[in-house]
């Protein structure tokens, strides 16, 4: 009975150990680069021109509004809409970014949202209750 429940404990165990994963710890530079790409995509998905307006906030809690004018490997150009001043930004400076120009699916979803609406009340006025 004893050797059953040591062998019963001890497959426990190894079967615990087994679902144990390694946690590696990223050094604060090797954060800082993946977090710098993730801007890098939002920016390069975001496009350029005046149709894509953006929020940023900079790690030296500067904030800067416009529109994307110029993205490249390792810097963006914000354009202010009012002054017509642009500055340029490396990736790693961002802190945060958030962009106000919707993407082609999402037009597509309104447009298409709209349209569902609009065909939907004129059934219901013409096919409705009171149309008797």
């Amino acid at each position: 009975m004893f050797r059953k429940l040591v062998t019963f404990l001890l497959v426990a165990l190894l079967m615990n150990l087994a679902g144990v994963r390694l946690a590696y710890a990223d050094s604060q530079e090797e954060k800082q680069a993946r977090f710098a790409e993730k801007i890098k995509a939002n920016v390069l998905k975001l496009g350029t021109g005046e149709s894509a307006r953006v929020k940023v906030k900079l790690r030296d809690q500067t904030k800067l509004e416009g529109y994307i004018s110029d993205a490249g490997a390792q810097t963006f150009t914000v354009t202010n809409r009012k002054t017509g001043v642009a500055t340029t930004v490396a990736y790693p400076q961002v802190k945060s970014v958030q962009g106000n120009n919707l993407s082609t699916g999402a037009k597509i979803a309104i447009g298409v949202g709209i349209a569902a609406a609009i065909i939907f009340i004129i059934l219901w006025f013409t096919t409705g209750p009171g149309s008797d």
